[in-house]
């Protein structure tokens, strides 16, 4: 076996435990094990920024490379920080009293995504270097539909184990199945290839990070990006936060909503990906953008079709539109970028798209609190359709001229 083959089957297990992890610590069971410990909408808001804003890290990572150039190493040790610190929030309830519940839960979460962004851009980097450009596209579509079927299953088993075990003890069994799978991550990292690092052609840090900061059009598609993940935030994130406290959906109805926007990102990570030979990421990127709107726009269908179908119809269009939107950024930012300055582009576009993305589920959670007193529709699908309507003309205007000379290269 080449060792290219070698790499891309090592990348695809490993990812079979992190996303059993990620789908039970995150998403809607991140949501309601917060609830359980009695986090507000505000507080909420604030710890699902947290994932965003300590991308900020990534550019000391960046500098860092360049001198420790043994990224498999480093991988081991961020890597195994965050599943190891994330998996101990679930010991917080039998070692604190229930006052200290939601401030630990922040200190070991941010303790744990600032170990995630470090690993992040040192995966990213290896990464691209171990999977041929030319097949990149299609290997991570057909790597991220494989995973997306664990993922799903992980997601159907968790909300089967709270429906039937509601409260603490649904949760003791979620994080004993977590515990096994951060063993098995670990493990996993010890099999990554180590190819050579090309280091930067920057002498000094000011250098290195000048170079995307000097790449106008680079940095005037982050921007845009960066604006785009500000307004999505404001809501997206906290669809779970609105289904399970606001409409008191179950467990189970909010884990099989996300089975299904699951299964279609699956899908549409592989289409995605073979669109990827035909067209440039910044072509797909582009058209993902209305999609991502048209899923916020669908919450205001609530006024006149069941809320069920309508939330099923929304994160159905939400899993075709991130499905794209991750994959391309991705794409782009492995892909069109010069390989010796490479994890200083990526580390820029997490840095400037990371801050933005931390501010919008703090303002979120802010707007939530302060419509408490609103009637019920502007809480349940109000926010989400006016955010809807101003991505689509993010998506529709600004963007097709942000990104229209790739449009015309693309097509």
């Amino acid at each position: 076996m080449s060792t290219y083959r070698k790499s891309l089957l090592v990348a695809t297990f490993e990812g079979f435990p992190a996303v059993i992890i990620f789908q039970l610590l995150g998403g809607p069971f991140l949501t309601g094990y917060l609830i359980y410990l009695g986090a507000s909408s505000t507080e909420i808001g604030l710890i699902l920024a947290i994932t965003t804003v300590v991308n900020i890290v990534q550019i000391a990572m960046a500098v860092v490379m360049q001198k420790f150039r043994n990224r498999k190493r480093m991988l081991i040790i961020f890597g195994s920080t965050h599943r190891i610190l994330w998996a101990c929030v679930g010991l917080i309830p039998f070692l604190l009293p229930q006052e200290y519940w939601v401030i630990t839960y922040m200190i070991l979460y941010t303790a744990a995504h600032l170990g995630n962004a470090a690993g992040g851009i040192v995966w990213t980097s290896l990464i691209s270097d171990a999977v041929p450009g030319p097949i990149r596209g299609r290997y991570f579509g057909l790597r991220n539909t494989i995973l997306g079927g664990v993922s799903s299953l992980a997601l159907f088993v968790g909300g089967q184990i709270l429906d039937k075990y509601p409260g603490e003890e649904g949760f003791n069994y979620i994080f004993m199945i977590v515990s096994v799978c951060v063993v098995l991550n670990v493990i996993a990292y010890f099999l990554y290839p180590n190819p050579p690092f090309e280091p930067s052609t920057a002498t000094n840090p000011v250098g290195m990070l000048q170079k995307p900061l000097m790449d106008r059009a680079f940095l005037k598609a982050i921007i845009f990006l960066a604006a785009f993940l500000f307004v999505q935030g404001l809501t997206v994130p906290l669809f779970s936060y609105v289904m399970l406290k606001l409409m008191n959906i179950s467990y189970g109805t909010v884990s099989y909503i996300t089975v299904v926007h699951t299964l279609v990102m699956m899908a549409s990570y592989y289409v995605w990906g073979n669109l990827n030979a035909r067209f440039s990421a910044q072509t797909l990127l582009l058209w993902s953008l209305p999609i991502i709107a048209l899923a916020c726009l669908l919450w205001g269908a609530i006024a006149f079709i069941p809320a069920v179908v309508v939330l099923f119809m929304v994160h159905i269009v939400l899993g075709i539109g991130l499905g794209g939107f991750n994959q391309m950024v991705f794409a782009f930012t492995i892909g069109d970028t010069p390989k010796s300055e490479r994890p200083m582009y990526i580390a820029t576009y997490s840095a400037i798209t990371g801050f933005a993305a931390f501010l919008g589920p703090v303002a979120g959670g802010k707007i939530y609190a302060l419509i408490v007193d609103q009637p019920e529709w502007v809480q349940v699908y109000g926010v989400s359709t006016i955010v809807g309507a101003i991505l689509l003309i993010l998506g529709l205007w600004v963007g097709r001229y942000v990104l229209r000379t790739e449009i015309r290269s693309g097509v």
